[in-house]
């Protein structure tokens, strides 16, 4: 006997409302409250774009944002104006000089990045006690400069679990260390699995890559 449109309305309903009832009973079981350390990585493009769109909602949240950007700093991006338009809210640092392939000099590689790495700590510190100065850091390339071993592993994951306890920690870059991603709280992959710059000879785009 086939169902009315009624009756599979009711059952579609009743299920809907079962669901509700188990997410409800998920969602109050969950009490923590605190800062999360985020890893945006893998070979897939999005890692960078995701992580400012953290930015962007943390920002509609009133949240207070400091980014500091390693590697590819050297790039004029658009989200640089977009950002720097909030004014004080943000407070970002464009301290990379450009892929290794494009510098081709490992000791200045290195000084880019130790001067990233000490503009984070600064801003870790600033985010302690009753007046924080940020809510969220997003840490751009941070993983491409540990990938080459410019910074010490150990240091920067040591550092990043001492973070205050609100606050918010996004890093991003392809090949996270496993130590990374061991400490960090959430981890994303990007998975490539079609680019126009490779299959079709599509050079980067003014809104997409920059």
């Amino acid at each position: 006997m086939t169902e009315t449109s009624d009756e599979l309305n009711r059952r579609a309903n009743e299920k809907a409302r079962k669901r509700k009832a188990a997410h409800d009973k998920k969602v109050a079981a969950k009490t923590v409250e605190k800062g999360l350390l985020i890893v945006h990585t893998g070979t897939g493009k999005g890692k960078s774009t995701a992580a400012f769109g953290l930015a962007l909602r943390a920002l509609g949240n009133g949240m207070r944002i400091g980014v500091v950007q390693f590697v590819k700093g050297a790039w004029k991006t658009g989200e640089r104006p977009a950002l720097e338009s909030f004014g004080e809210r943000v407070d970002m640092r464009v301290l990379g000089e450009g892929f290794t392939w494009e510098t081709q000099d490992r000791a200045r590689d290195i000084a880019a990045a130790e001067a990233g790495w000490a503009a984070v700590l600064e801003m870790i510190e600033a985010s302690r006690g009753d007046n924080p100065r940020y809510d969220m850091l997003i840490l751009d390339e941070l993983n491409i400069v540990l990938r080459y071993d410019y910074l010490p592993l150990a240091e920067v994951v040591a550092a990043l679990a001492d973070r205050p306890r609100g606050l918010h920690v996004v890093v991003t870059g392809r090949n996270a260390k496993p130590e990374l991603i061991e400490a960090a709280d959430l981890v994303t992959e990007m998975t490539l699995i079609k680019h126009p710059f490779r299959e079709q000879g599509v050079k980067a785009q003014k809104g997409i890559e920059f």
